[in-house]
């Protein structure tokens, strides 16, 4: 039996695939689009039995090519782009690749494990997973929302798991090839090494400059929840990722700046220093983001942890540290 792994090659994917490898996993179907060829990178220290582009995939899945071969599909690929304008795009790559591939498995008796988003919550503050919190911001976020509705509509008809991920700030290993979607502690880490000072934006909706908040969670935790699940296929749901706390885009950057730091021997400084000796420096807010940016996120992690999942999750100071560590090795 095949475990299929959608984005593959890409951030979030390209982690899972690693793991299912170091759990003894190599009946592994890797599935992404190399339009950008430097994605394969991802992959290079993983063992797979296949590659497949996605139209191919798409193609095989409606001809039958898979079925009763397949134990579970971790469904990761999608268009991460909050910024993408393109529509049709968007929702042909996001929602119906998405209803397909879970028709399939519900055909099969295939576990489905899929990638959705904190960004379904757009501007609420209240970040629980439960239809009156939800108003995306972005046609990203619509498309992620939509295929969480298509999977409630036919709840009460599944035959096999149904495990809806929302994450939120993700990152760590493995996402440099995402450009300006990359992590802001992987920008800040470069803006750091090249030229020894970093850049945040400045206050917006109220907050003061670099104390917007986010819910950041190390991709080794995602990696985990999604592994907990596909050792429980008796649970199903749509759940949180994320660690249940906020932490501010300056905390990200002490911590960024003070592993680099610490790497080197050098005096560990406060935020206060940083500001003060210009190592971190604040530029205007972007007009393009204006109305659609989510200035606090944290994630209700109350159904996650309902399910008996319950390691610890990495603050951002732990997970920055591990995560520059691991750049500074590459």
């Amino acid at each position: 039996m095949y475990y299929i792994v959608t984005g593959a090659a890409g951030f979030i994917g390209a982690n899972i695939v690693k793991a299912l490898n170091d759990r003894g996993v190599t009946d592994v179907i890797a599935v992404d689009n190399l339009k950008k060829a430097d994605k394969f990178k991802n992959l290079v220290d993983c063992e797979i039995a296949d590659y497949l582009d996605k139209e191919e995939f798409l193609r095989l899945v409606i001809d039958g090519a898979f079925d009763g071969d397949v134990a579970a599909v971790f469904h990761e690929g999608a268009c991460s782009d909050t910024m993408e304008t393109d529509g049709r795009y968007m929702m042909e790559n996001n929602f119906r690749y998405s209803t397909t591939l879970l028709d399939f498995c519900q055909q099969n008796d295939a576990q489905f494990l899929y990638a959705s988003s904190a960004s379904v919550y757009g501007a609420g503050r209240i970040f629980k997973e439960s239809r009156e919190h939800e108003g995306p911001l972005n046609v990203y976020g619509y498309s992620k929302f939509l295929f969480d509705q298509y999977v409630r509509r036919m709840w009460s008809s599944r035959t096999s798991q149904i495990a809806g991920f929302r994450y939120f700030n993700v990152y760590g290993p493995r996402e440099q090839h995402k450009g300006r979607m990359a992590s802001v502690s992987y920008h800040l880490f470069n803006q750091y090494q090249a030229e020894g000072r970093v850049r945040l934006f400045e206050g917006c909706e109220g907050y003061a400059n670099g104390e917007q908040r986010r819910d950041f969670i190390y991709v080794g935790d995602v990696v985990k929840v999604n592994l907990h699940f596909l050792d429980h296929p008796d649970q199903s749901g749509i759940f949180n990722v994320g660690t249940g706390a906020s932490q501010t885009f300056n905390d990200v950057a002490v911590a960024t700046v003070n592993s680099c730091r610490k790497a080197k021997g050098e005096k560990i400084l406060s935020l206060k220093e940083m500001q003060d000796l210009g190592i971190l420096e604040y530029i205007p807010f972007p007009e393009a983001l204006k109305g659609k940016y989510q200035s606090f996120t944290q994630s209700d992690v109350g159904a996650l942890r309902a399910t008996g999942y319950n390691e610890p999750f990495l603050t951002v100071e732990q997970g920055v540290e591990e995560y520059v560590a691991r750049l500074l090795k590459a």
